[in-house]
């Protein structure tokens, strides 16, 4: 993944074909059943945000991510449909990437994880309510509402489709953290595999 400002060297196709694996694979290895729609989302996903103009959007101050809260007032008060579930989407697909490649990113911040897998799963419920009630494409809104219901879940699959080495006490202490947050399957993967087996019930746990 880049931060802003970082050139790309890899081709997107190339990029594309990868995710496509790495997804795949994760998606495998953690037995999470999920339609070939959502699949192919998700590689889209991956792909589309390595681009900064996509992940990132330009301000006065430089290239920045809009906060979350911003992004649901204008699903909430846009003038019309098309903005307001555009919003939505924007939400969910921002929320997953950063939860899923980035959470790490969020430790010790005012939000956290949990703050995103609610708001991302959350915009992509309602996508899939207002889509499957036959405004447009129901086929897309299938795809959101597995997003919805298993947000957790690709989370998951996006952290491990993006892996990175981890293994230092605070990453332990990081990976409890989000484990006790969300429920993360994963996340008590990674703590066995280090050694530390997750044995209190996880509080605060968000599902969808």
């Amino acid at each position: 993944m880049v931060e802003p400002g970082t050139p790309r060297v890899v081709p997107h196709s190339s990029l594309r074909q990868y995710f496509q694996h790495a997804v795949s694979a994760a998606i495998e290895h953690q037995r999470i059943g999920a339609e070939e729609g959502t699949v192919c989302y998700l590689v889209n996903l991956l792909t589309d945000f390595t681009r900064t103009d996509r992940l990132y959007d330009r301000t006065p101050d430089g290239m920045m991510l809009r906060p979350l809260a911003a992004l649901y007032a204008e699903a909430i008060e846009g003038p019309t449909t098309e903005q307001r579930l555009g919003a939505l989407r924007r939400l969910g697909d921002v929320a997953l990437f950063i939860s899923g490649v980035f959470s790490q990113s969020l430790a010790n911040k005012v939000v956290d994880v949990d703050y995103y897998i609610s708001m991302g799963g959350s915009a992509y419920g309602s996508l899939s309510q207002t889509l499957r009630g036959g405004w447009r494409d129901r086929a897309l809104g299938d795809v959101f509402g597995e997003l919805s219901d298993k947000f957790t879940d690709f989370v998951d699959v996006l952290g491990e489709a993006s892996e990175r080495n981890e293994g230092s006490d605070a990453d332990i202490l990081r990976l409890y953290e989000v484990w006790l947050r969300t429920g993360s399957r994963r996340a008590a993967e990674q703590l066995r595999h280090l050694g530390f087996e997750p044995s209190a019930c996880p509080t605060g746990q968000v599902r969808h």
